[in-house]
């Protein structure tokens, strides 16, 4: 349940719709097998395991889940079968096989696979905070993430949803935290960090479980190059590295979270939900923390 990446976007609470007509849309739109030719297919599933509906909400929150399914066809396999219906060609009729034979060759056998081929299923899942005004999305891949909020625009017919877009940059802000050697706020720093230089051929350097305090860490910054991602503990409470795309990855929740989601249930059902609601406060609260220091949204 609890999110290890996030990419996010800001809602336009007005125009969100009721959780009702979000359930019922969804359904609309639920994933189907891929079948036949289809190469795969993609539709909101349950997110949670003990309920079949498409939304899970928990308070204030409500989340969902986009499922993939794709056929898995080696490019290995079908090449060594064209090379037998080849092989077979030239041998029984004397005669070599062009390139644009070949194509429609493969198309056939391709073709006659994809219905038998194996499939592999994914899952993208994200939370509607409907109190702070955010999409957040379990996924720190901006393709991912911009598949399911085009998915969810497509089952609802439009989503007014914006891309974190503040005054000042995460790069900007971090480089000068490093810098400091010091956060603001709720805010330390922790052990990891991704610094690039300037230029065609910028060269990056990764600092891993060291002191960012540290001089030669510090250097790195003073000869000109930028912090593009960020280790940083919120609180004592959440542990994530911060992305220069604004995105929040390899975040780990300390004992505090979850003890007390715990200590709300221990079955499926009731921890789901307090850790549901526990988690979407904890990260709605520090987006909108680091959102102030980056000078708030653009206009």
């Amino acid at each position: 349940m609890w999110f290890k990446q996030i990419s996010f976007y800001p809602l336009n609470l007005e125009k969100l719709p009721e959780l009702e007509t979000l359930a019922a849309k969804l359904g609309e739109a639920e994933f189907a097998p891929c079948m036949g030719l289809d190469w795969f297919s993609e539709g909101f599933a349950a997110p949670v395991s003990f309920s079949p509906e498409t939304v899970f909400p928990a308070d204030y929150t409500w989340r969902v889940a986009l499922k993939k399914e794709e056929k898995v066809l080696p490019a290995g396999v079908i090449r060594d079968i064209l090379d037998e219906r080849v092989a077979e060609i030239q041998e029984n009729e004397g005669r070599n096989v062009g390139r644009k034979e070949k194509q429609e060759l493969k198309e056939q056998i391709t073709d006659d696979l994809l219905p038998r081929a194996f499939t592999r299923s994914s899952r993208c899942e994200a939370v509607f905070d409907t109190r702070n005004g955010f999409l957040l999305v379990n996924s720190a891949s901006p393709n991912k993430a911009d598949n399911l909020l085009t998915k969810l625009r497509e089952a609802l017919g439009g989503l007014e949803a914006g891309l974190p877009n503040t005054k000042q940059s995460p790069a900007s802000l971090m480089t000068d935290w490093l810098l400091r050697g010091a956060c603001e706020g709720g805010f330390e720093l922790d052990s990891d960090c991704e610094l690039k230089g300037s230029g065609d051929v910028a060269a990056t350097v990764k600092v891993s479980k060291q002191d960012l305090t540290a001089d030669e860490v510090v250097q790195h910054v003073k000869n000109g190059k930028t912090v593009t991602q960020l280790g940083l503990v919120w609180r004592e409470q959440i542990a994530f590295v911060l992305t220069q795309d604004f995105t929040l990855k390899r975040i780990q929740y300390l004992d505090v979270l979850q003890e007390e989601a715990e200590s709300h249930g221990d079955d499926a059902a009731s921890l789901t939900f307090a850790s549901q609601i526990l988690m979407t406060d904890a990260l709605s609260t520090l987006l909108q923390e680091l959102v102030a220091y980056l000078g708030g949204w653009q206009d």
